[in-house]
């Protein structure tokens, strides 16, 4: 993968399957989904054809029951496109992370199972390198300002705070961390920018993407100067609120 595309900050389209079709679950539930459509194929290829550099896919079928992945729209959605993609949902062993490697994956997200066995995880570290891997970190704030990871679909808080998995992993190359505010997740109501600021500040070697909260443009404008490299993206583009090309201008007027 080319340097550009790790350092420049970039505007990342994500969309959520569950079963081919593209779904937004409100606040991670699942009995909460607003269903988009089932041409996933022809958005990605859209949001490519706007200039979009990277995109963020996240299998929820496969989250619920890792037999079930959508291992082959997935590989046809790779297949599809002609920019890197990185994937997540449910990711709990090996044999997930060399499947989706093996059909294209640039690189696979991996959440819940960092927190419950990083002894594991860190071994996929060894082995695939840090280019290869995003940490997603889902974090509930505090009144006391203090970060906690959640896990399992937000239903449990670890006892973890983001910034001791962070320092946990880095001895282990950590590079790719989505972090996630979980009370602006799908809200349209703008994104933590002081949460992403601080930690930007606090580990300039990490390639952070901010995730949650995006609804306009302005949203995306505030994050300017927080050291992210990356934002994804989601339900703002599948409502129409702008578009790729707009989202990418706007980053770069900054």
């Amino acid at each position: 993968m080319s340097d550009k595309l790790s350092h420049s900050p970039m505007i990342i389209p994500a969309l959520d399957l569950i079963d081919g079709m593209v779904v937004r679950l409100h606040q991670g539930d699942y009995d909460k989904q607003r269903d988009y459509g089932n041409a996933p194929l022809l958005r990605l290829q859209d949001y490519e054809k706007q200039g979009a550099q990277l995109l963020h896919l996240v299998d929820l079928t496969g989250a619920k029951d890792p037999n079930a992945r959508q291992i082959d729209l997935i590989k046809s959605l790779i297949k599809g496109v002609n920019i890197p993609i990185q994937i997540g949902g449910g990711i709990r062993c090996e044999e997930d992370i060399t499947a989706l490697l093996s059909i294209g994956a640039t690189r696979v997200v991996i959440g819940s199972t960092a927190i419950k066995q990083p002894d594991l995880v860190k071994t996929w570290f060894r082995k695939y390198g840090p280019e290869a891997l995003v940490l997603a970190l889902d974090v509930r704030i505090q009144p006391n300002g203090e970060k906690y990871v959640a896990i399992h679909g937000w239903q449990e808080d670890s006892k973890q705070t983001l910034e001791q998995v962070i320092d946990d992993y880095l001895p282990y190359g950590l590079k790719h961390v989505l972090c996630t505010d979980i009370s602006k997740d799908g809200t349209l109501t703008g994104s933590n920018v002081m949460l992403y600021q601080s930690i930007s500040q606090q580990y300039p070697q990490l390639a952070l993407q901010a995730s949650g909260g995006i609804g306009s443009l302005a949203d995306i404008n505030a994050l300017q100067y927080s050291g992210v490299a990356g934002i994804i993206v989601g339900r703002a583009l599948l409502e129409g609120k702008f578009t790729v090309q707009e989202a990418i201008s706007c980053w770069q007027k900054g």
